[in-house]
């Protein structure tokens, strides 16, 4: 017999991670409500279709396909199997697909209930998406991402939003973190002026990994993708900037100065960086980075990518400007913005800072103990009030040894314990025992629920 197993990448999770988790959910969704987002909720699986072609190289192969019911394999003919052409099998046996992300659902949703929103429309998401990568710590094949989006206006308020509502998110969980930012212009006029427009792509991948693998890495990755010297010496300058944001800005700007595209970005990222709101301790950090790339393929404009200043984990946090999805989907003109915060790697930077509230409790607030029929009848009024109240309260299921009781109740953190036995019931009062001093006193049984704090 098999033991029982889950699938790598994927995990359970117990009650004080749930606990932990919807701290992090509860926390994420209250600044999101106070931007002004409304959430929306979309399937987990989407047409391979809608999918497809939208995250680049990477972003296909990583995709979860899911086979179509029945039988499948009646579809193949023998010479496709012997073929063993998999993304034609692919395509033959298979339909549907696990999201992915949730801008690109998101985008399908405007574009199907387009006239059932009002635009500009500002959405936000928390639900599971998939990928088939490899597991390690920080990344997952399962995990939930915590989206905010605006589509239907181009103004760069909205970026400037963004960096605040981020801003406002992790000053809520008490974490130091560093936001970067660039632009898609900005990176296509690098590649505009470097001679290798067409090969925007591939120049931001490498580029992209230059915090991992450094200058070296970079410039190797792209001899290795037959870039030639000319390309990698005249990309140097870029990947070598240092300064403050608006010295780094003023450089940028000289080295693109005949690419209209790239001083369009500069533009734009001059114009969010003008607009941000006042450091107020180091804490919050904004970056210009032109070294950060974001390897979606649907980013058309900001790009953004948050970092923790406390763990090494890579990146909590991300989005951009992506002005053409729609489009994909048959409404053009429609240009969005959003950010996604990554619960998981945000739960593993709190967990290793042990920064989660020592306040955050059990979803139980009191245990009523069972000592024999009589006391549990005893006992049941004030359980009932209570719950009335709204008051998290549980009886021991079992009529069981006192000190057995008392030890469950630690165990799942219940902070109280309402005893009952016969010298109370005698004197029509309870005991209540405070679990984490053990200090205990008597209250009157019918005025307990009444005067509960």
């Amino acid at each position: 017999m098999n033991k029982p197993a889950i699938p790598k990448g994927t995990r359970d999770f117990l009650p004080l991670e749930m606990e932990r988790r919807n701290y992090i959910f509860d926390t994420i969704k209250e600044q999101f409500r106070l931007f002004g987002y409304e959430q929306i909720e979309t399937p987990s699986q989407e047409l391979l279709s809608t999918l497809m072609g939208k995250y680049g190289d990477e972003g296909d192969r990583l995709l979860f396909r899911i086979l179509d019911s029945g039988n499948w394999l009646a579809k193949v003919t023998d010479e496709e199997l012997l073929a063993r052409d998999m993304p034609h099998l692919t395509a033959r046996v298979a339909e549907k697909g696990l999201r992915y992300d949730l801008t690109v659902p998101f985008a399908r949703f405007v574009v199907q209930h387009r006239n059932e929103i009002t635009l500009p429309f500002k959405r936000y998401q928390i639900q599971p998406v998939w990928r088939a990568d490899r597991p390690q710590k920080g990344r997952y094949r399962e995990f939930y991402q915590c989206d905010a989006d605006v589509v239907g206006t181009d103004s760069l308020l909205m970026e400037t939003e963004f960096v605040e509502l981020s801003k406002a998110i992790f000053g809520k969980l008490n974490l130091k973190v560093e936001m970067h930012l660039n632009n898609r212009k900005i990176l296509a006029g690098i590649a505009e002026c470097i001679g290798v427009p067409e090969r925007l792509g591939e120049l931001t991948v490498a580029m992209d990994k230059f915090d991992k693998i450094g200058l070296d890495g970079v410039l190797d990755e792209l001899r290795a993708r037959s870039f030639a010297e000319s390309v990698t010496e005249a990309l140097k300058p870029f990947l070598l900037l240092e300064g403050d944001n608006t010295t780094r800005l003023q450089k940028v700007e000289s080295l693109l100065a005949k690419s209209e595209t790239g001083r369009k970005g500069i533009e734009e990222m001059r114009f969010i960086l003008t607009h941000l709101p006042e450091a107020d301790n180091d804490a919050f950090e904004v970056t210009f980075d032109i070294r950060l790339a974001r390897g979606l393929s649907y980013y058309t404009g900001t790009i953004m990518e948050i970092t923790s200043k406390e763990v090494a984990i890579g990146s909590i946090s991300g989005g951009g400007r992506y002005d053409n999805l729609t489009g994909i989907f048959g409404e053009k003109g429609l240009s969005g913005v959003g950010i996604s915060f990554g619960a998981e790697r945000i739960y593993d930077v709190l967990d290793a800072l042990d920064r989660f509230p020592n306040e955050l409790a059990g979803n139980c607030h009191v245990l009523l103990a069972n000592l024999g029929e009589a006391e549990t009848c005893y006992l049941l009024p004030v359980l009932r009030a209570l719950r009335k109240r709204g008051i998290a309260a549980m009886m021991y299921p079992d009529a069981a040894k006192l000190k057995k009781q008392l030890a469950f109740a630690d165990t799942r953190r219940i902070p109280y314990v309402v005893i009952a036995g016969s010298s109370e019931m005698d004197t029509a009062v309870i005991t209540l025992k405070n679990m984490t001093t053990g200090e205990q006193e008597t209250i009157d049984k019918e005025r307990f629920a009444e005067q509960w704090n």
